[in-house]
């Protein structure tokens, strides 16, 4: 049995206690930079420590309502006095921006630790975000400060994407998207822009859609390209692992046709791809006089392939240069351009027009005197033969005449 004795009901009605958070609770922004600053000097320099203090007293301290406090803390080391002045009956730390080294690595350190908060108010983290941006404009800080906003908390409350927005209108109004990207590419950045939102909104329709409607439809635009980078690199991978399986050709062409159109990738940049690929798939003679018969016999193999995606004159330009781009900068196959250029045209892979085109000025400077000298007489042939008039023998042997195409 109980020996709790049993409240006998009254008239007056029974009197309930007040839960705590039912209380209306004061105002005492001086115990809470007691709070914080104990909390700060017992963390001593260690920034990691630092940031795991503030992570865990978010949880407990109303941050959002002493932002005002926290920031006075963080910059200066404690609060402030009416004029400015830290108070002389506050105790301060030493741990604040104002009495850091004065280093751009030090800086950086403090900005991310500025970003990994949000306590502030959304005034507070606009003027720190148009901050932000100004300092990376002019080279203070190192783009690697963004990944301070990829902070799961940050990103869920949607801090991290109105962060992003000020920061890069602040900063695209200091320098231009060419110099935003190169900043953002040098550290890595440039990939990870995604990450500013959750998992359910991380997609590149989402990412140009919002940051359009801010206004950034330059920043919208990167990304776009970004994601389109990425697709267009993981296809060429895929093609590369294909080719080596040894997959049928209709079944690599049906793959890539399904992949150009639904990455919206341009024929001329398709078959720039699929000549890397089809390069890449072979350990190549380190011999002149072999690796040329090698070359050819391969390319054979894969003109099908070449041929599906050089439906436009451009794209036979395109694939062109990168045979001559390959041949320069692989010296080993210097001899072979004019046989493989001879290959594709028997193969109805390279038209007339393209060759001519190629020659008389699309041609790259790379080599440009070697190869135009190796194609000369075929050009001459283009230029003199009649439509149907039996193709020259000599123009498909090779080396000194080792083989027959």
């Amino acid at each position: 049995m109980s020996n709790q004795r049993q409240q006998k009901p009254t008239l007056t009605g029974q009197r309930f206690k007040t839960r705590k958070r039912d209380e209306k609770e004061r105002f005492d922004p001086t115990q809470f930079q007691e709070t914080i600053v104990q909390g700060l000097n017992q963390s001593g320099t260690d920034l990691e420590a630092v940031a795991k203090f503030l992570d865990a007293s978010g949880a407990k301290l109303d941050y959002r309502r002493y932002a005002e406090t926290l920031f006075d803390i963080l910059v200066a080391g404690g609060m402030l006095a009416p004029g400015g002045t830290l108070s002389d009956e506050m105790t301060c730390t030493e741990f604040c921006l104002f009495k850091a080294q004065e280093d751009v690595e030090t800086m950086q350190a403090y900005a991310q630790l500025l970003l990994f908060l949000k306590g502030f108010t959304e005034s507070e983290r606009n003027k720190l975000a148009m901050l932000t941006g100004i300092l990376l404009a002019n080279g203070n800080i190192s783009a690697s400060i963004l990944g301070s906003l990829f902070n799961e908390n940050l990103v869920k409350e949607g801090v991290s994407a109105a962060f992003a927005v000020k920061l890069f209108k602040s900063w695209l109004s200091e320098k231009d998207i060419n110099s935003v990207a190169g900043s953002l590419r040098k550290v890595g950045m440039d990939s990870r822009l995604l990450e500013l939102f959750p998992a359910n909104k991380r997609s590149c329709e989402y990412f140009c859609k919002y940051f359009t409607d801010a206004g950034l439809k330059e920043l919208s635009d990167f990304g776009k390209n970004q994601q389109s980078i990425g697709a267009r690199k993981e296809l060429q991978k895929e093609l590369h692992e294909q080719m080596l399986r040894g997959e049928p050709l209709k079944d690599i062409i049906a793959y890539t046709r399904e992949e150009l159109k639904k990455n919206n990738i341009s024929e001329k940049t398709m078959i720039g791809m699929i000549w890397g690929s089809v390069m890449s798939t072979v350990e190549w003679n380190k011999k002149e006089e072999l690796v040329t018969e090698q070359a050819i016999k391969h390319l054979k193999q894969y003109s099908p392939l070449l041929k599906a995606f050089t439906s436009q004159g451009l794209s036979e330009v395109t694939l062109l240069l990168k045979i001559q781009e390959y041949c320069y900068d692989n010296i080993h196959f210097m001899k072979a351009f004019q046989k493989i250029v001879v290959l594709l045209y028997k193969a109805n892979v390279l038209s007339e027009g393209a060759i001519l085109k190629w020659y008389n000025d699309a041609h790259l400077a790379k080599g440009k005197s070697v190869f135009l000298e190796q194609m000369k007489q075929f050009v001459e042939w283009l230029k003199n033969a009649e439509e149907g008039k039996h193709f020259p023998d000599h123009f498909f042997f090779w080396g000194g005449g080792h083989g027959y195409l």
